[in-house]
């Protein structure tokens, strides 16, 4: 008998926890106030955080007896989530993320998703909201299709089979058939793990009717260091297995690759050659398209949101895809010399 055969089964959430004292709170306080009728839990597996976000969890303990702290031994991403589900004792098992809050009936709409469908994961649409300018502006990045390229676990769309998922609402026997998380693959786990449920006769499903809040980072270091790790793991995953990754992953590193080698060239025949405004032409062609995509990709932000977060988004989209389109080339092509070490935080 499939545990989803029981219309209310027991919900265990899991969630990796590394110095998130912003964030921690709502988004457990999002878990346990869930209007899921059956039983649940919530594991954290805690890192060693250094922001005074255990001390928070400590609290959240107390207060409530479904709340249970695990150690995160690795210290990693994957290492969390498989300690986690370990420790976990409902058959089916909640992905959260620390950025994440979950509206009240998520995880009743997952449930009878995964009944209704006999999926082995259901994820829907990440919403990103910001409360700064700046988060704002990274925010319209994430589900603009001119930032993250406007898939639908970003913007919506028909319910359905998908590649992947965002978080994900899994059933966990099938969780533990395939193996759990690689824990040597630090970003992008979700994806790879999604390939082997599929790989081995699953379904990954994707609902528009699931809708989580997403907090992005709050300041352009932490932004780019988190790209720079994403597109490191993107590259290292589309090497791995070129063939399941879809064009648009490729997009930013060509991007990349054609603006350095028009400014490079260009610049270089300028130096070498000289006759002046055809070789700097030349070297501003591509840059210039790249420049004249995000301002246009910008005058619907100066509409909907105004000045500030306008000048913001026209830093934080070149960033977004250099980062990304960077770690990618260097991922991709094995130039970095220790990327378990990346892990975007």
């Amino acid at each position: 008998m499939s545990p989803t055969d029981t219309p209310q089964p027991g919900v265990s959430y899991i969630m990796p926890v590394l110095n998130e004292v912003d964030h921690i709170e709502a988004a457990v306080l999002s878990l346990t106030d869930q209007d899921y009728p059956g039983d649940i839990e919530v594991v954290l597996a805690l890192g060693p955080s250094v922001d005074g976000t255990n001390a928070v969890i400590d609290e959240l303990v107390r207060a409530d007896p479904r709340i249970v702290r695990i150690e995160n031994e690795l210290g990693s991403t994957p290492g969390g989530l498989n300690a986690a589900i370990r420790a976990s004792t409902h058959p089916i098992v909640v992905r959260v993320d620390a950025h994440s809050v979950l509206p009240r009936d998520y995880t009743r709409i997952a449930v009878e998703t995964l009944v209704r469908t006999g999926a082995d994961n259901v994820g829907g649409i990440m919403r990103a909201e910001g409360t700064t300018p700046f988060e704002r502006a990274v925010a319209t990045a994430y589900g603009a299709r001119a930032g993250l390229g406007g898939t639908p676990h970003h913007v919506g769309g028909v319910e359905g089979p998908s590649e992947t998922a965002y978080l994900g609402v899994f059933q966990r026997h099938r969780l533990l058939e395939v193996g759990l998380f690689d824990e040597n693959i630090k970003r992008g786990q979700d994806w790879e793990l999604n390939r082997r449920l599929r790989s081995t006769g699953g379904t990954v499903w994707f609902t528009p009717h699931l809708v989580v809040t997403y907090r992005p980072r709050s300041n352009l270091r932490a932004l780019i260091r988190q790209f720079v790790a994403t597109g490191l793991w993107r590259g290292e995953l589309a090497r791995r297995y070129f063939r399941a990754n879809s064009l648009r992953y490729f997009v930013p590193p060509l991007m990349v690759i054609g603006v350095t080698l028009g400014l490079v060239v260009g610049i270089a025949g300028l130096a070498l050659l000289g006759s002046g405004a055809g070789w700097l032409a030349f070297a501003l062609v591509v840059p210039g398209v790249y420049v004249l995509f995000v301002a246009a990709a910008t005058v619907p932000v100066v509409r909907a949101q105004g000045v500030r977060s306008a000048l913001w988004y026209l830093i934080v989209l070149p960033c977004i895809h250099f980062a990304w389109g960077s770690g990618f080339v260097l991922g991709f092509l094995k130039l970095t010399k220790n990327i378990t070490a990346h892990t975007g935080r």
